[in-house]
């Protein structure tokens, strides 16, 4: 019995035995299943691809865990397309499914529905994953991708041949403005060999399609054209063969209208070319940019282009020379927003210069897969080869130039021990080959740049285990990285390239410490004041209009000193702001030197750049001398050519004197035509002060004297001693000077007026006015009158005037040219009529305040807020001629935003009480609306208010271009008027007011008919009034409602032509008293 128990014991054993045999090779196999992931768990960053599910075609193993994560470059989209698709189905794919994840929200996929379709990515990622459980497979999938480039710095244009049929053009809503100096950079190619092709690569037109701006090629060589205007750039670009070619050449082209140069960069030069036609010449603003050549006459550059950036100032030399992706141009810019290119132009391309890369990773993530033997696999083929990976030699170390502009630095400190050298280069040399060795063919474009030994860094070592003294040394080293391809290196990876590849330093030095810091931004400050330079980058040089201008550029470049790598600001480049005055008014005097033909045009020219200086620099008595010669120069032209240019001219002149810095008493500057003398005064002292201009001997020019007694004195003017004993104190203290100007010609001052003879000297207060002789400038004794108490010491001239209503709604533009007589009446009524109006609209408001069971209804609350807006308006429009007394910008602005505003919210509310009686009276069941009366009051007050937010957002925070002051009321002569705060840009006038109010009032005068009818035929039915009663019950209906909606507010859009006074005349009476006539029909 014991031997079969141990037969059968030894039997179950064996059984037992190969049955644990059997789970363990089970479970071995489950794990190879499971881990049968080899190129399951991948990176994909070719540009395109396949890839499959495990076994494909065969059945998917069971208890898959596979994951694919695509990448592209910044810029790029993923495209995902599957030709097979097989999945066990489930509901919610609870059991096999693949996961796709494309960066915004994941999805779940099985059964057979995705075969054939494709997906996209919202960014540069996108993560498939699949898993299977413990049962029924099925035959998987087949993927494939492909990265779509949607960054325009990933792709290049294909310049159109027939740009009438798909033209390549800045976008509509980017506006380039007046051009007086530019820089221009782009890249092209050229695919034609012929050289003696003519084309264009860009031309900017006008509405007309006149070319204003353009650059290209004819058999004269390359050119820039500016206003029918070619300047041969033969001296920089050959003229005789192509400097494009198949592959991308950067060019850049800088233009400076105040010197006549055109500056060219190509291949790391810069030359200068002097076109003396091109100077004066301004490309004017809100023209088309169109790449390609827009005329028949001359076919396009057959070839590409990219990175096509356009700013308004002009770049140096090593400006340029630094010019990195970085730097986006501030008028055009080589991004998708800047630009309208149909689909057919575009053409992604990889190695562009300011594209985006991928840094390679490891393909595969870590799995514990190996000796998978005879086990099925997940495929991945790519479809392109792989684009090589983007790194750079490295150079000698020792090197000490400047590194390029645009790269992230990054300082290294290294604590070495050397173990058999004391000297410092030996170390030196084995610091720098290890860094070279290190840093060699890494995945990032890195480079050193400078390696020191810090001094009195070498000290003794503690002594080691083998008895061997060692000495320290602290190595400082420069790392740069060229970061064009958008991907971040951040510290802690450099140091732990540089920990891992310790042991590669070479025999008898070891490492102890390693620190990577990068290297600090220069911090934002002012300097000098009034010029805001913000947080830069080193080697990073940025730009900044100069103080007062919007068109001279400052410049100050972020420098990095390379003795202990930190960052420092330069000095401020202000040689465009203040020094580089003299060299242009230099020019402008060869300009108009002797035997020049001036035209008109080239006048005004002249006479814009010299008040430029004249107002943005400081005047020294040199400079002043050469704007005096200048003047003087011009001065020898025809009265018809200085017509247009001579309000400016004597504006300029007069500011000149006043602005003009000299040392002793007096100062005086003596031309042929024109003499200038300015004299200190001392107000506490002033014992009066005289100017004389004599001929002088053997001279074209004056001698100018300051004595009394100058008995040849072609003439002379005398300032007695009581001449400042009237002002008040505050006029006192601020006399510092006077100022004597002589002319030897009139061409400036033309009077279009009938000449009449004077009889006897007589005294009259005159003015030299510029407007009502369209700007030619003359003398005029009218529009201020003498006052009765005036004597033989002091002459008084009174000017008195103020600004009607007419102005707000003045959709001609005519309130300013509207005579004196009239503006005087206008005046009157408005401000008596919006001073009633406020008075009744307050009334109206405090009525329903004070009166709760007035305010319940609709009607009642629609009205207290159509009042609220009244009052403001009134209010503010009265204030609004006072206000502008003060001469603040900052004031005028706000209170002519506010008036905008009020007047909207007055349209409005206008339109809101129309549409609240349609509700009413036309339909009136099934109209309940929640919250009735906030939503009306969100409508009526926040509509107006973003109306005004997108006007002042749209200025760039300059809102003196849209609201600010502006003189209306003058008399017939151009004299007198009064300033007024308003809308000075027409097309924000005729838009969000004109156009505005219009809306308003269609959608007014549609109510009112509608409400009128519906009231009229309500009446009708009734039998217990006369038809008297009816008739004067409709016409108060009709009269209330018209004032109600506004509907006089429409006389503006009569006030034309001869009809323009009188329909002013009934605009400004019953809009100025509409919050009256509201209080007493409702």
């Amino acid at each position: 019995m014991s031997h079969i128990n141990e037969m059968w014991c030894c039997h179950w054993k064996w059984k037992l035995q190969h049955c644990l045999y059997l789970f363990i090779l089970y479970i071995i196999c489950m794990q190879q299943a499971a881990h049968g992931c080899y190129n399951c768990r991948t990176v994909l960053t070719d540009p395109s691809g396949v890839f499959t599910s495990p076994c494909y075609p065969s059945d998917y193993p069971n208890s898959q865990a596979c994951k694919w994560i695509i990448r592209a470059p910044h810029g790029f989209i993923i495209q995902l397309t599957f030709s097979d698709f097989d999945i066990e189905e489930a509901p919610g794919c609870i059991y096999d499914s693949l996961t796709l994840d494309n960066g915004e929200s994941p999805m779940n996929l099985c059964g057979i529905t995705a075969k054939g379709l494709s997906y996209n990515s919202t960014g540069n990622e996108m993560i498939v994953s699949f898993k299977s459980d413990f049962s029924i497979q099925k035959k998987g999938f087949n993927a494939s991708y492909v990265r779509i480039a949607v960054s325009l710095r990933n792709q290049k244009v294909i310049i159109p041949q027939d740009p009438d049929a798909d033209a390549v053009s800045v976008a509509e809503t980017v506006l380039v403005p007046e051009l007086s100096q530019f820089t221009l950079c782009f890249e092209a190619t050229k695919s034609s060999s012929d050289d003696n092709d003519d084309w264009k690569i860009f031309s900017y037109t006008d509405a007309s399609s006149k070319e204003f701006f353009g650059f290209g090629k004819t058999a004269k060589g390359h050119f820039l054209s500016i206003s029918d205007t070619q300047c041969i750039l033969d001296n920089a670009l050959p003229q005789n063969a192509e400097f494009f070619t198949g592959t991308f050449e950067q060019l850049c082209v800088v233009g400076d209208s105040f010197s006549g140069t055109i500056g060219v960069y190509a291949k790391s030069i810069y030359h200068n070319t002097y076109c003396p036609d091109m100077f004066g010449k301004v490309i004017p603003g809100n023209g088309r940019l169109v790449l390609g050549s827009n005329s028949n006459e001359v076919s396009s550059l057959n070839g590409d282009i990219y990175n096509f950036r356009l700013w308004n100032f002009t770049m140096n030399a090593q400006t340029l020379a630094n010019l990195s992706c970085d730097v986006k141009g501030n008028i055009v810019d080589w991004e998708n927003e800047f630009w309208s290119i149909p689909t057919s132009a575009l053409k992604a391309e990889n190695n562009l210069s300011c594209g985006s890369y991928l840094i390679p990773s490891s393909a595969i993530e870590p799995t514990s897969c190996a000796n998978l033997g005879s086990l099925c696999q997940a495929t991945v083929n790519a479809t392109t080869p792989t684009p090589p990976t983007v790194t750079t030699n490295m150079p000698d170390t020792n090197r000490t130039d400047k590194p390029n502009n645009g790269g992230l630095f990054y300082r290294i400190s290294i604590t070495v021990f050397s173990y058999n050298s004391n000297s410092e280069s030996k170390v030196h040399d084995v610091v720098a080959e290890w860094l070279n060795h290190t840093f060699q063919n890494w995945n990032y474009t890195v480079y050193v740049v400078n390696i020191s030994i810090q001094p009195g860094t070498i000290k003794e070592a503690v002594r080691e285990k083998r008895n061997i003294d060692s000495k320290r040394f602290e190595v400082l080293a420069l790392l740069v990285y060229n970061a064009t391809n958008n991907i971040n290196l951040e510290e802690q990876d450099i140091r732990q390239k540089l920990i891992n590849n310790n042991e590669s330093i070479a025999e008898g030095y070891r490492l102890h410490t390693v620190e990577v810091d990068p290297v600090e931004k220069c911090l934002a400050e002012e300097n000098p004041p009034n010029y805001f330079w913000p947080d830069t980058r080193p080697t990073v040089t940025n730009f900044t209009f100069c103080h007062g201008s919007s068109v001279q550029i400052a410049s100050r470049t972020c420098y990095l000193g390379l003795q202990n790598y930190t960052s420092y600001w330069g000095q401020p480049d202000l040689r465009n702001c203040t020094e580089n005055a003299a060299d242009i008014a230099n020019q402008l005097l060869n300009l108009t030197g002797e035997g020049q033909q001036l035209t008109s045009d080239k006048v005004n020219d002249v006479v814009q750049k010299l008040k430029k200086i004249v107002n943005d620099e400081e005047i020294d008595e040199s400079l002043g001398s050469t704007v005096v010669t200048i003047f003087s120069n011009i001065l020898n032209s025809s009265d018809s050519v200085l017509a247009a240019s001579s309000s400016e001219a004597l504006k300029t002149i007069d500011a000149l004197a006043l602005k003009i810095q000299f040392t002793g008493p007096s100062m005086s500057i003596s031309t042929r035509n024109l003499a200038l003398g300015v004299s200190s005064v001392n107000s506490t002292s002033f014992k009066g002060s005289s100017f004389s201009v004599s001929p002088q001997n053997n001279a074209s020019d004056f001698q100018i004297d300051f004595d009394k007694d100058q008995t040849n004195a072609i003439a002379s003017v005398i300032l007695p001693p009581s001449l400042l004993k009237n002002l008040s104190q505050d006029d006192f203290e601020v006399i510092s000077r006077a100022q004597f100007t002589f002319f030897n010609k009139n061409g400036l001052f033309q009077d279009a007026e009938t000449p009449g003879n004077l009889t006897s000297f007589v005294v009259a207060c005159s003015y030299s006015f510029f407007i009502s002789t369209g700007g030619n400038g003359g003398w005029n004794p009218t529009g201020c009158k003498v006052q009765a108490d005036s004597n033989e010491n002091e002459t008084v001239c009174l000017c008195n005037h103020l600004t009607h209503f007419g102005v707000l709604m003045d959709l001609q533009g005519t309130a300013t040219e509207i005579d004196a007589q009239n503006t005087k009446i206008l005046t009157f009524i408005t401000y008596i009529g919006c001073g009633i109006s406020a008075i009744f609209s307050a009334a109206t408001l405090l009525t329903y305040i004070a009166f709760e069971k007035l305010r319940r209804d609709y009607p009642s609350k629609i009205l207290m807020n159509l009042s609220t807006a009244l009052l403001f308006l009134n209010l503010t429009f009265l204030l609004d001629g006072w206000i502008a007394s003060f001469d603040i910008d900052g004031l005028c602005i706000a209170i002519a935003a506010l008036l905008h505003y009020f007047l909207l919210a007055t349209f409005t509310w206008m339109g809101l009480e129309a549409v609240h009686m349609y509700i009413a009276l036309v339909k009136v069941f099934n109209t309940y609306i929640r919250r009735y009366i906030l939503k009306f009051c969100i409508i009526g007050w926040g509509l107006p208010a973003l109306v005004i937010a997108i006007v002042l957002a749209s200025t760039n925070k300059n809102a003196s271009r849209v609201y600010g002051k502006e003189l209306y009321g003058r008399d017939a002569t151009g004299q007198g008027g009064d300033d007024f705060c308003w809308i000075k840009n027409k097309v924000v006038f005729y838009v969000t007011c004109a156009g505005y109010f219009g809306i308003m009032f269609l959608l007014n005068v549609a109510m009112f008919v509608v409400v009128m009818v519906q009231i009229c035929g309500r009446n009708g039915k009734r039998t217990n009034r006369t038809l008297k009663e009816e008739i004067l019950r409709n016409l108060r209906s009709v009269v209330s409602l018209t004032f109600l909606l506004g509907m006089t507010w429409g006389f503006a859009f009569f006030a034309w032509g001869p009809l323009t006074l009188p329909f002013l005349y009934l605009f400004s009476i019953f809009n100025s008293l509409q919050g009256r006539l509201n209080f007493f029909f409702l």
